[in-house]
């Protein structure tokens, strides 16, 4: 083969080498433009995804705020009257199920209670504004509401955990006569009530029985003790001591107990355990309602 021939052939090879790398990039460029403009569809789709998004969290934010401030709508106002009412809720970074109320049953008798619902959010939120509203309007049928254990028995068939998605709450009511001073009380699954005694003697207030909706058919044991004036009543949910002072450690009811027996106010109560707690929102919500006789 002549050296021309030679060369003919070898620019030939070259020439289908450059046309097949010219047909790759050809084929590479149309990929580049395909990928770039499935990027931009695809940003284009996060965009608004993320947009709606942050509208559902928007909204989503907004009906707990309303549902937060209904319930707190429907607490009582303080009384300024004897017996003289101080109280403090504060939610945990969630809806809570805490409520307590308080309302006139007649001349002679007012009742006072506080309830916890299980667990946190829009349910246990529903359930604890449902229960109060039963209670303040006296809605349980053949119940004598001046009987703190016929009020939680009335309760837990009232109230079944089946029927209420699984959820239970616990509660401590109680009844005060005018008249006599006799303060009739019950509880179920709750924490005691604290009766701080005007000579300085501190009884905590409390009586056997499982939480409302955790079995059918509960009959509830109260007690009863005698109010003077100058006695202060409080009222707790756990939130308000089952905090940890160090690692591994938690508040001792009795230590709470002590403390609060000496507080002035719910809001040093709160400041008080605060400082035990540490930085950041408390675990649970806290609920203490203070009466003064």
């Amino acid at each position: 083969m002549s050296v021309s021939e030679e060369l003919r052939v070898q620019l030939a090879t070259v020439e289908d080498e450059l046309s097949r790398l010219k047909a790759e990039f050809d084929d590479l460029t149309l990929l580049y433009q395909a990928t770039i403009e499935h990027g931009e569809a695809v940003e284009d789709q996060l965009a608004e995804s993320n947009l709606e998004l942050q509208q559902t969290q928007k909204r989503l934010s907004e009906e707990l705020t309303e549902a937060t401030n209904y319930i707190f709508s429907i607490l009582p106002e303080p009384r300024v009257a004897a017996p003289r009412t101080q109280w403090l809720l504060v939610p945990s970074t969630e809806l809570g199920g805490d409520s307590f109320g308080y309302h006139d049953i007649d001349a002679d008798h007012i009742a006072f209670y506080l309830l916890d619902v299980c667990g946190h959010g829009v349910g246990a939120a529903l359930l604890s504004v449902t229960a109060i509203n039963v209670l303040r309007s006296a809605a349980l049928p053949n119940t004598d509401f001046r009987d703190p254990g016929a009020v939680l028995s009335s309760l837990n068939d009232a109230f079944p955990m089946e029927r209420q998605n699984n959820m239970y709450f616990t509660i401590w009511y109680g009844v005060y006569q005018r008249s006599s001073g006799a303060l009739r009380y019950a509880s179920a699954g709750h924490p005691a009530s604290i009766l701080c005694k005007k000579e300085a003697q501190v009884l905590t207030l409390c009586t056997p029985g499982i939480a409302i909706g955790m079995m059918p058919e509960m009959s509830y044991r109260g007690g009863h003790c005698v109010i003077e004036p100058g006695d202060r009543l409080h009222l707790v949910s756990d939130g308000t001591f089952e905090v940890e002072t160090a690692p591994g450690e938690m508040l001792s009811f009795n230590d709470f107990v002590e403390r609060l027996s000496r507080a002035d106010s719910p809001g040093e109560v709160l400041e008080w355990v605060r400082s035990l707690n540490g930085s950041g929102p408390l675990p649970d919500d806290f609920s203490l309602l203070t009466i003064d006789f």
